[in-house]
């Protein structure tokens, strides 16, 4: 018994003995847990419940995971507690998953996880699972671009312990919970992205109590209000990231040098204000993207000593008008993007010369001047030179030919002269995206049998002087913009156009040259993506051309074809702007044009249509722009147009249409142009049955009808958009289309610019763009009666006044001086009575006065712009005396001006000069496309593009560019 007690004492001993030994040489601490059995399980679990997608390259990290190796602690995207064995992180991130996860997935097992990432997954739009709340232990949680949507669950709050939550790129809402109770409950919280998740409220203000903070990416979540300036003064904060959010608002802090701000992302949200001088104390600071915001007054020199930055991004904001001087040393730069905001002068090398790590330079739409410098060829790295829309002259210089990374070349709309050689462009062999147009170029392209071309996927050589199409264009498969506008190409365009990127083209620009016709006419066009097509301003001749299904606008304005309209138009289930004015087709309109449901823009103007115009205006129209005019139609008006409630333009002017005046119109809340002048329209105005009768109505003709009765002054009472206006807000009327995604250009916003003809100072003028502030009232050529209304005094905003040619009888209302934004009146051919108002020499804007063919006396009031008017304005009124008519007045003396008090009265000078332009008859239409808005102007001679219309510029008048 003794001996064996012993036995059991020495084997104790060694054991201990043993213990030490291996303490001592550092062979114990190597030894790790293996993995626990039932974590092992709930893993391999978690992998049958779902699918590796095969199609994907991606190597997925589960397909390691083996029943075989028991210590899953070796496997794939798993670590483990080294003291506890435990799996505390899952990292299985872009492993090609599909399928779905439920509340009671065995991944809920894994309670001691403290990282979870499943993000660049396909979790089949299945919603975030409710069991997430049992991981109590997470800090870390990133499900991003995953495949989750639906709501949020509440019980995310529960995660207590989070420092990372990244919910990003998926369709996901969040409503209950929101920020407040994310910033309530996940205080420990140090990043915070959940950029695309649909938010829709306000930034709470208590965000800015989590100073632990040091990311928050909101971007794109529908977020609104005011924006508190505290968060961006957190402690700890380094990236921002709140953009895409427009309707939200803010403004931009001080900074002290102790932020460690490096990220500061606002493009596309409505922050105003100035930037502060203090944001040059942002050292750390190597992104700063405001793009699209409302930011003014002076670039900060200060930005000078941002000497990290190497992504700077100010385009499009309404900054006063500066130079460069700032830019120069921020040598880091590898993209510069200054489009649109106001820079003037020339392009200095004190400025680019040594920011040779750029790869993108982008100056478009400002003021610039002088040549392109040829250093630039310095800037070995660029691969993006986008100059459009200044006003850079002299030749293109040919040292822009080494810059062999050279991608995409934009010198769109300068004036820019001489002769290119297409050889020199040849040498850009990356070169995919090249626009030339709108300049005083001559592009020489010598032929080339034996030579290979780059392949282009944007190239737009409007207004380069060919005659011809470009012969290495047979070779082209990849275009997917193709703009030959503005030139001297004439007779039919030859069969292999039909050849041309079947797959990819998705705009094709030829308007304004001389086109007859296709040499084989294609039917249907072979196009399979094109979206915009655009031959207005040739001399097309036969049947009007149908293209293929997949069109978003379609433009074949002042032509020479005729014909109907072919039903199969109304397969185009896509078409958005259908301009076919001034052509000579004629026909019924085919009653399947209600079929259209995305139609915004019918322009048929100027042809010889015929019949009632049918009842096509189904519910739920779309149409912005509806323009009939100076056609054949006959009948009454189509009741169905109540149907269109966003209809902002009705043109059916000069036509044959027998109807009642049709107040029934004015339940359209959004109209703003009414023209039905020279057709039947008979009846009385009346007095409106409610108050809200055309509330937003701006512009009226219904001259030349037979419309009587009073003038209708209880509508001139109630017209309120015609009583005040923003004279700061110099836009245009058009019809806004839906944002369309393009490879080159990324997002791009579709629009067309309203026009309109309005008889103005006696002249019918066409207005290709219709200024949103314009305000004109034409009742000229009627039957109206008894006196003007003191009432009109109230118009204000009133630009134009037309009531001549009526049967007006009484006095002219004094109350028609307070109308001080008035360009020209007409009261001429009308039975009007006693003195003409002195207080009318006030109207220091009035351009156009007639006031002829009346039964009025007295003197002629002088001073001001009644010293610019002829005779004619006043002549057929035989007791009226005084200059400029030869009669002068009983006491030989031409009366005084007015006292100065009535002067007093009207305030500082208008701010701007209305500009009335008679514009040879002719159409055009303008196209406006994605990141800078402006105007097309087209005459039926020269061509339609003074500025050439090119899509898919960033910095063109009619691009916005999203490059994101």
């Amino acid at each position: 018994m003794g001996s064996s007690l012993s036995f059991v004492m020495f084997t104790q001993f060694l054991f201990l003995l043993s213990l030490l030994s291996l303490v001592s040489a550092g062979s114990f601490s190597s030894v790790e847990p293996l993995c626990h059995d039932d974590e092992s399980f709930a893993l391999l679990q978690f992998k049958e419940s779902l699918i590796i997608n095969q199609s994907t390259s991606a190597y997925s990290k589960i397909s390691s995971w083996m029943a075989q190796s028991s210590d899953c602690c070796t496997w794939d995207g798993i670590q483990c507690d080294e003291n506890t064995g435990h799996v505390i992180s899952l990292d299985i991130s872009n492993s090609s998953l599909y399928g779905s996860i439920n509340s009671s997935s065995s991944l809920f097992q894994l309670v001691h996880l403290q990282k979870l990432n499943l993000s660049i997954n396909n979790f089949n739009h299945s919603e975030i699972p409710v069991g997430v709340r049992r991981l109590s232990k997470l800090t870390h949680l990133d499900l991003s671009y995953s495949g989750f949507s639906g709501k949020i669950p509440s019980e995310i709050l529960q995660l207590s312990k989070l420092v990372s939550l990244n919910l990003a790129l998926n369709p996901l809402k969040l409503h209950k919970p929101g920020l407040r109770s994310i910033a309530e409950k996940l205080t420990n919280l140090e990043e915070l992205i959940l950029s695309e998740v649909d938010i829709s409220s306000t930034v709470p203000s208590i965000l800015a109590n989590l100073s632990s903070l040091t990311t928050i990416s909101l971007i794109n979540c529908g977020l609104h209000g005011e924006f508190p300036t505290g968060i961006f003064q957190l402690p700890n904060l380094k990236s921002l990231c709140v953009h895409i959010n427009p309707k939200l608002t803010g403004r931009v802090p001080e900074f002290n040098r102790s932020s460690p701000l490096e990220v500061l992302r606002l493009a596309g949200a409505s922050f105003s204000g100035k930037l502060p001088d203090s944001m040059g104390n942002l050292q750390s600071l190597y992104e700063l993207d405001v793009n699209s915001c409302n930011f003014a007054g002076p670039i900060p020199s200060s930005f000078a000593n941002l000497t990290k930055l190497t992504y700077l991004d100010l385009s499009e904001n309404i900054f006063s008008l500066g130079t460069l001087s700032w830019v120069g040393k921020q040598t880091k730069l590898t993209m510069l993007l200054l489009a649109n905001i106001s820079l003037y002068g020339d392009i200095p090398f004190s400025s680019i010369g040594n920011l040779t790590k750029l790869t993108s330079l982008v100056l478009g739409q400002n003021e610039l001047t002088g040549p392109i410098p040829s250093w630039l060829a310095n800037l070995t790295q660029l691969n993006t030179l986008w100059f459009s829309d200044n006003k850079l002259c002299g030749p293109i210089p040919t040292s822009i030919s080494s810059l062999l990374s050279l991608q995409v070349l934009d010198l769109f709309s300068n004036n820019l002269s001489g002769t290119i050689e297409f050889d020199l462009i040849r040498k850009l062999n990356n070169l995919f995206h090249l626009d030339l147009s709108n300049n005083n170029l001559s592009l020489v392209i010598h032929p080339s049998t034996n030579s290979t071309f780059q392949k282009f996927k944007v190239l737009a050589l409007g207004s380069c002087n060919l005659s011809d199409f470009p012969e290495f264009l047979r070779n082209q498969d990849q275009l997917e913009i193709l703009v030959l506008s503005q030139n001297n190409i004439h007779g039919q365009i030859p069969k292999w156009i039909s050849n041309l990127s079947i797959d990819t083209l998705m705009f094709l620009i030829m308007s304004g040259n001389s086109l007859t016709g296709f040499d084989q006419t294609p039917n249907p066009f072979p196009w399979r993506s094109l979206q915009f097509l655009n031959l207005l301003n040739n001399k097309l001749q036969g049947a009007l051309p149908i293209p293929p299904p997949s069109i978003f606008s379609y433009s074949v304005s002042n032509n020479m074809l005729t014909g109907d309209i072919s039903q199969m138009i109304c397969e185009l289930s896509s078409l958005s702007y259908l301009d076919v004015s001034y052509n000579n087709l004629s026909g019924f309109l085919p009653h399947c044009l209600g079929d259209l449901k995305n139609l915004s823009v019918l322009n048929l103007q100027y042809n010889n249509f015929h019949g009632s115009i049918p009842q096509i205006f189904m519910e739920g129209c779309k149409l912005g722009m509806i323009t009939l005019s100076q056609n054949h139609f006959e009948g009454p008006l189509p009741r169905s147009l109540v149907n269109c409630t966003i209809l902002e333009v009705l043109d059916i002017g000069n036509n044959h249409i027998i109807d009642i005046f049709p107040s029934w119109l004015g339940i359209l809340p959004e109209l703003r142009v009414l023209i039905l002048r020279s057709n039947g329209i008979h009846g009385f105005i009346g007095k409106p049955d409610r108050i809200q009768r055309f509330p937003k109505l701006q512009i009226i003709d219904v001259s030349n009808n037979n419309i009587s009765g009073k003038l209708p002054s209880e509508y001139f009472q109630i017209w309120k958009a015609m009583q005040s206006f923003d004279a700061s807000h110099l836009t245009y009327m058009q019809a806004n289309g839906q944002m369309k995604k393009h490879v080159s250009y990324g997002w791009l916003l579709m629009s067309y610019a309203y026009s309109m003809t309005l008889t103005n100072k006696g002249i019918m003028t066409k207005y290709l763009q219709i200024q949103d502030f314009l305000v004109a009232i034409d009742l000229s050529g009627n039957k109206f009666e008894g006196e003007i209304p003191k009432i009109l005094g109230n118009l204000k905003a009133l630009h134009m006044l037309n009531f001549s040619n009526n049967i007006l009888t009484g006095f002219i209302p004094s109350s028609l001086a307070i109308l001080t934004n008035l360009e020209s009146l007409d009261l001429s051919q009308n039975m009007l009575v006693g003195e003409i108002p002195p207080q009318l020499v006030g109207l220091t804007f009035l351009a156009f006065l007639n006031m002829s063919h009346n039964n009025l006396t007295g003197p002629i009031p002088q001073g001001k712009q009644f010293l610019t008017f002829q005779n004619s304005s006043f002549n057929g009124n035989v007791e009226l005396c005084g200059s400029p008519l030869s009669k002068r007045c009983s006491n030989s003396e031409d009366p005084p001006t007015p006292p100065s008090n009535f002067e007093a009265k009207q305030g500082s000078e208008f701010p701007f000069e209305f500009g009335w332009k008679v514009v040879a008859m002719g159409y055009g239409c303008g196209f406006i496309v994605g990141v800078f808005v402006g105007q097309i102007i087209i005459t039926r001679k020269s061509g339609w593009f003074i500025k050439s219309f090119v899509i898919g510029h960033p910095t063109g008048r009619r691009v916005k560019w999203r490059r994101r």
